[in-house]
This record gives C-alpha cells, structure tokens and sequence, in this order.
C-alpha cells in the first residue's frame, strides 16, 4: 500500500458514504457502545471529551481538574495510567468523584502494560490501548517477516491481548483500540510502511480478535500530528469494517500532538472537522498544550460548527457513478496557472480590505509588508499575502513586489495601472462584459446556486480564476460538489475558496475558517483562501465562563489564519512547526512553559519541524514527523532528536533549550533571528 493507491474500492459502498456529504451533512450511523450511562454512536450526540495533566497518584489534584473540565461540559475524563499504582489508584479518584456528585465516565489510558489495562478494566468505565505497543514494539526496526511467521506475531498478539478483553466483557467496560500514526510496531511498519493503511491494519488485528471473543463494546481512533493522514485513516478503517463486518464501530476524533493557542486550534479543527463534515465521529477531544478545561469550548465549537441540513438541490447520485477522485489518499487536483494562481504553484492569499476605510503603506503592515521611508524599500514577509481586495476602494501608492489588487469589475474599467489590477466579477457581468483582463479575471460563484450552464458557457477560458462561497448550512459540502463537477466536466481552472464568519469570537471564527476550509483542500481542492468577516460584530471581551484566544487586528488575523492553515494542510509553509503533546500525568516537565519558551527561540525557522514531548510514551513514537525533538526522560532530564535517531541523552532541563539550539547549529539548520531581519 506504499506509493499511489493500489487498493481497488467498492464503487457504491464509496457512493453511498460519500455521496450525501457532497452536497450536504449526514452522520455515518455506527454501532451503540455503552460507556458507564453514557451511549456512544448510533443517533445519539457527539460526545466531548479530555484528558487529565495531573499526576495519576495524586488524588485530590487530579479529582479537582476532573471536576473543572466536567463543569466546562466534558462528556468523559481520561486518566493516565502507565503502571499498577496509577491504575489501582483510579478507585480512589472514581470514588471520591462520586462523593461529590460527579458521575461522568472514566477512561484509563494505557500504552506498554497489560496488566494495568486489566487492573483498570474492573474499575473505570473504559480502557483505551494503543495498538502500536500494547504488545508489538517500537525500536526503528526493519523486519522482514513471512506469512508464517507475521501469523506466529498475530497469535501472539491474540494471547496477550485476550485477557483484557474478557475482563472488559465481564464488567461490561468499554474499550478504545487507539492507533497512533507516531507509534505504528516495527511489524506493521515492515509490512505497511509509514501509511493510513498500516494503522488501519494495526486496528482490525485488535479488533478482529475481540470479535472472535463476542465482545463488541469497542470505540477506534486513528490518530495522527498530520491532518492529512488522519483524515486518510478514518476513511480508509470506516471503508475496511464496513466491507468487513458490514458493520461500522463508534469513532473517536482528534488530531494528537496539535499544539497550543491558534494553530493547535487549527490543526485539530481541519482534521476532526474534515471529517465531522463526512458524517464521521461520535466523539472528539482536542488535544492542546493548555490546561485541559480549556479544550472543552474548542471541541464543543467544533460540534456547534457542523451544519445538519440535509436539504440540498442537487441529485449528486447521477454524478457520483464513479467518484472523480480518491477519498482515501491526497491528490491536488490539476489546474492550470493563471498569472500566479494554479498549477504548481502554492495556493494564494487575498486579504481582505472590504471594511477598511482607505487602504495606505501602513495598512499593509498587517499583511506581511513594511516599508521603510529612509531607504524606499519594502521588507516582505514569508506570511506577505499575494492579492488584496480593495472592493471599490483605489490604492494611490506603488505597491510591493509581486503584491496585485482585485477590485469590482465597475472600479476595474476606471483603473490604468492595468498590471497590477485585476477585476472580480459576478457571472452576469462576465457574461455581459465587453471589456476584461487579458490575464487573470476573477469570478465569484455562489456554489449553493445552480451554476451548470454557466460553466458550459467560460468553459476553455484560460483567464478565469473562481472565487467560490456558500452562505448558511451546508458550506464545505456543496463547495466540495463544485468541484466534483470540475472534475467530471474536466474544467483546469484554478479556484479560490472564499470563506465568511459570521460568528462573535475569535475562537469560533478560527474553527469555521479551518474546518471549511481544511476539509477541502486534504482533498487536493483550492488554489487560493480569502477569508473575510465583520470585525464590528466580533465581542471584544471573553463570554462569561469561556476562555479565548485574544482579539488581534482583524486583517492581521484574517492573514496570520489564512497562512496557519495553508501550513497545517502542508500545502504552503512559511513558519515553524511545533509538535507537542498536550501534557498528562506522564510529563515530566512544564509542557506549557517549555513549549512558549522553545516557540520564543525558534519561530523564525521557516519549514523546520519540532516536537517537544513530556516523556518517551508520546517522544520517538509520536513525534516521527518531526525534524528535531525535545523530550522529557526523567525528572528534571531531556533527551534530544534528530529524526528518530537519539542525539543527546539526559540533558539537564536547565540547559536543555540552548542544547537544542547548539542541535540546529550543528545541522546548519540554524539561523540567527537578526540575519532574517536583514534580509
């Protein structure tokens, strides 16, 4: 399964669990698990959930940061359980739950000890397990394996892992088989490689044995750092049970290891929304570098943003006889350049200047470009939008570099500098219009409207470039149809996803912009973003009980959001990327602390990789797509990668960060912060 997809799928099973969430959102029934008094799948809600930072032992500590994410709205708490101790100490912290009236659920989070997992099955309500090293390992090995013996390693598997399983079956406790894309087995790697399909597999070994068993209380995730990959692994482990066992099981949503403050956002609400927005997940939790309470308002954001209006006007079924592209693997769909949108080219911003007054140098601040009146320069950042929209409004300055403006055709006509503008339109003044660009003319296309004839009409227009929105429910699913029909009707033309928030917080803004647009560019959709709000309209102050991510200059932020999820979809990168956990009982060092002060040092490394890690269970595993990675080995120890590959062991955290510093130095990867501010 390495390489382009090499699996031949079920043509109508993929119609039929696609072709609703083309043009509009309908949930992927599964199978009811009973979880305490909670029931997951089938038609009940989409539950949310977190995971406990305290110390397991602790007991009062960890019931106390319980209670305030159940008060934030946490539908189940996970615990941390690395050992007997922790796991036979979750009695005491169930039961003094109880004292206090709290009953929500409980999970025990396992990952080397079976006999933990089995002492935890007998109190909790649900175990969770992750495949990759429950009884597998993972020492970077390459293991060539025959038939016989990679059936000898799943027997093997069977004896260990059956156990618990009727342990769970007896207490009728619940369990999640957790496969993470970081800690794949070297079994699986060899076999599979570095793919959706091995987790996939590393699942269903799990869960065919417990089927064997009659025990069918089971929750899967496949969870990973890379959206991308995530959203490949929920499709491909909903198409392989359903083709399997004609049967689909709960899911549980999220992307591991995404991160803090707006880009953890980001990245969890381009993968959980992806697929929120395909029918998929009856559970999620966000995983952030931030006290855990504080994921709880992302998640339920998440949920809110997810239309469930299945009334569309379009029969898609006829279009859908054989779905135009994979679902299951990324492909950027072939366009043709226009100017510099489209092709190979990376996608484009446009910042949107409608609400503002007048457009001068020092608007453009906001956008990625400075100037400087003493040397008549500009200084152009790596996050420099590519277009701004003006709407009827002139620029009377010469603007930077490769920097163009699109205007309203009627503004257009007025304009000389023809260079550097560009007109958008509407279909009735493109049809009508005796005058256009002979380069680049944008169109804008509201795809909730019949648009077929219009298509027939500028199809071979080697100029156009459209700019697609859908107001009201149902947004990413009917822009996702548009293109379904580029596809089939083989129109190259590259398009600009456009994208409008109505909503009050900077927070819910952020998951509407990811979401809609994240869920169609890990399908290899979009050529350019262009997001756009009523900063008048946005609060200004946190809602009572809620905690947000502060305001910021609204063209700032609609720019700094644009490139943060052109980044996380790996389609154009022009910061640093940091990996981190969100923190457990396992860390072993300030998560919060470190990542800001590692962020401080090393966020000008455009296109670099870093993972910081509480401890080895989500180190070498959970950060494989990472360049270089900092990772907690003991109480107050850091142990430093590259790759995979160990470089500095038990560094005093005192030093650790300069340690990691003198790390980049040494693979010229380094660059010192002012030789950027130079150039």
């Amino acid at each position: 399964f390495q390489g382009s997809l090499t699996l031949h799928f079920n043509t109508t099973f993929i119609m039929h669990l696609y072709c609703n969430a083309i043009s509009a959102y309908k949930r992927l029934k599964t199978r009811e698990v009973k979880i305490g008094d909670l029931i997951l799948g089938g038609d009940h809600p989409i539950w949310v959930q977190t995971m406990t930072t305290t110390d397991t032992m602790d007991t009062g500590a960890t019931v106390l940061q319980s209670i305030r994410c159940i008060e934030a709205g946490a539908d189940m708490i996970r615990i941390t359980a690395p050992s007997k101790k922790e796991a036979e100490n979750l009695e005491n912290i169930k039961d003094e739950l109880h004292k206090r009236g709290y009953h929500v659920p409980l999970i025990a989070d396992i990952h080397f000890t079976p006999n933990a997992a089995e002492i935890a099955a007998t109190i909790v309500e649900k175990v969770r397990v992750n495949p990759g090293n429950y009884v597998d390992k993972k020492k970077f090995e390459q293991i060539e394996y025959t038939d016989a013996e990679y059936a000898e390693e799943i027997n093997r598997i069977r004896e260990r892992f059956t156990p618990l399983v009727r342990i769970c079956k007896e207490h009728g406790t619940a369990m999640r088989i957790g496969t993470n894309h970081g800690s794949l087995s070297d079994r699986i790697m060899s076999r599979y490689g570095d793919t959706a399909m091995g987790m996939v597999e590393s699942a269903m070994e799990f869960l065919r044995i417990a089927r064997q068993e009659d025990y069918h209380n089971i929750v899967l995730s496949m969870k990973s750092s890379n959206p991308l990959v995530m959203v490949q692994a929920y499709r491909l482990l909903v198409y392989h049970m359903m083709e399997e066992f004609g049967e689909c099981y709960p899911l549980h949503l999220g992307v591991t290891e995404a991160g803090d403050g707006e880009d953890g956002r980001i990245k969890s609400a381009i993968g959980i929304g992806s697929l929120l927005n395909d029918g998929i997940g009856d559970t999620i939790r966000v995983s952030l570098t931030e006290d855990p309470e504080f994921e709880i308002p992302v998640c339920k954001d998440l949920v809110k943003s997810i239309s469930i209006n299945n009334e569309n006007d379009f029969d898609t079924r006829a279009l859908l006889e054989n779905l135009p592209y994979s679902p299951f693997e990324y492909n950027k769909r072939h366009t043709l350049p226009v100017k510099n949108i489209g092709g190979t080219q990376v996608p484009v911003v446009i910042a949107d200047f409608m609400q503002a007054s007048q457009i001068t140098p020092a608007s453009l601040i906001d956008i990625g470009y400075k100037y400087d009146g003493e040397t008549d320069k500009w200084t152009i950042s790596d996050a420099a939008a590519d277009f701004i929209y003006s709407a009827d409004k002139t620029v009377d300055f010469n603007l930077p570099g490769t920097l163009c403006v699109i205007c309203n055709y009627r503004t257009w006509i007025q304009q000389r500098e023809q260079e550097k503008y560009f007109p958008l339109f509407t279909r009735e003044e493109y049809v009508q219009a005796h005058t256009k660009s002979k380069t680049l003319n944008f169109i804008s296309i509201d795809v909730t409207k019949p648009y077929f004839d219009f298509l027939q009409k500028i199809k071979g227009d080697p100029t156009i470039v459209f700019c697609i929105y859908a107001n009201g429910s149902n947004a990413m699913q009917q822009a996702r149809m548009f293109f379904v029909q580029l596809l089939i009707e083989k129109i190259t033309n590259p398009v600009v996803l456009c994208i409008e928030s109505h909503y009050a917080t900077v927070d819910e803004q952020l998951i509407q912009f990811a979401s809609t647009s994240g869920g169609l560019f890990v399908d290899g959709f979009g050529d350019g973003i262009w997001l756009m709000n009523d900063p008048h309209k946005m609060l200004n102050t946190p809602m009572k009980g809620r905690t947000y991510l502060p305001m910021q200059n609204n063209v700032q932020f609609l720019n700094n959001t644009s490139f943060s999820i052109l980044q996380a979809v790996r389609s154009r990168i022009s910061k640093t990327e940091f990996i981190s956990c969100p923190s457990c009982g396992r860390t072993l060092f300030d998560l919060q602390e470190t990542t800001a002060k590692i962020r401080k040092v090393t966020s000008h490394l455009k296109g670099l990789k870093i993972a910081i890690m509480g401890c080895i269970v989500n180190g070498p595993g959970e950060m494989a797509d990472a360049d270089f990675g900092y990772v907690g080995s003991g109480p107050g120890k850091i142990t430093l990668y590259k790759g995979k590959e160990v470089v500095k062991r038990n560094i005093d955290d005192k030093v650790a960060v300069e340690e990691l510093i003198n790390l980049l130095k040494e693979n010229d990867v380094w660059i010192e912060p002012t030789e950027i501010m130079n150039n």
